[in-house]
């Protein structure tokens, strides 16, 4: 991954020059301002910056659900016009329908795309495994702990077999133990299936430790400050890897660049 250029039919997604503006009777706000980025298909790669940066604005831009004020979003080479149906979108939420069941909330999105109900239930079954719910299929999501429901949630953002997965800050309502191990469920199954994935996160070393690559934003009006290359091994262990020498000194290099954009968005805050 680069901010250069390099072969379009190796890159899942293409961010070209976008600007982003929110427009009011009264106010006209810059987000983003001229970010350029590239994520190669099969890789992992997380977006961090300071508050109010814009990182979920784009994602919802890549997904169809926003569209620029300015610049171009490739998704697999085709410009994003529309909502993207091969792009996962797994929000900070949980949205899980609360009258249906793990297994209805799980087929849910098999049936918007038209599949028949043996092949719904076959491979939500099959997902209801995969991330450790079986028992559970008839149960409704107020009866499931959090990380219960963030599992139903990651089911319904992969069981469509999405190419590109999209997630904002999807973790960052549960307790530390519990995000530790979803953050260990993830990395297995994207170690498995290779899809492309974008990651929002606040925090740095769940970034790093997940990732392939970080792409740091500054403060808003946000622009891409700089892209770092996790060098950490795979297979990686969550929950050991963050005691590695390597580890550290790859959180040392991101915080000098997060550092003054942090400053710079509280700065921007408290100014009257």
């Amino acid at each position: 991954m680069s901010q250069g250029k390099r072969d379009s039919s190796m890159m899942a997604v293409e961010v070209s020059n976008v600007v982003h503006r929110f427009e009011s009777a009264d106010r006209s706000l810059t987000v983003l301002q001229d970010a350029t980025f590239e994520v190669a298909s099969g890789t992992f790669v997380s977006i961090v910056g300071p508050s109010g940066c814009g990182k979920s604005t784009v994602l919802r831009m890549i997904s169809g659900l926003l569209p620029p004020s300015a610049g171009t979003i490739k998704v697999r080479g085709e410009v994003v016009s529309g909502l993207r149906t091969d792009v996962g979108f797994m929000f900070q939420s949980d949205a899980l329908i609360p009258w249906r069941t793990v297994l209805e909330n799980i087929a849910l999105p098999l049936k918007f795309k038209g599949a028949n109900r043996g092949v719904r239930e076959e491979r939500a079954r099959a997902w209801i495994r995969t991330v450790g719910l079986a028992g559970f299929e008839d149960s409704y999501p107020h009866q499931l702990s959090g990380g219960m429901r963030k599992r139903v949630s990651l089911a319904c953002t992969l069981v469509s077999e999405p190419e590109t997965i999209l997630m904002d800050e999807p973790f960052s309502a549960l307790d530390v133990q519990t995000r530790n191990m979803m953050e260990n469920e993830l990395i297995g199954i994207w170690a498995r299936d290779k899809r492309t994935v974008l990651f929002v996160t606040h925090d740095l070393e769940e970034a790093i430790a997940l990732s392939d690559y970080v792409i740091v934003l500054t403060a808003r009006p946000a622009r891409v400050k700089a892209v770092h290359k996790i060098e950490l091994g795979r297979p990686r262990d969550i929950l050991n890897v963050r005691t590695e020498q390597a580890f550290h000194d790859i959180y040392t290099r991101l915080w000098n660049d997060m550092r003054d954009e942090v400053r710079r968005s509280y700065s921007e805050e408290k100014a009257p």
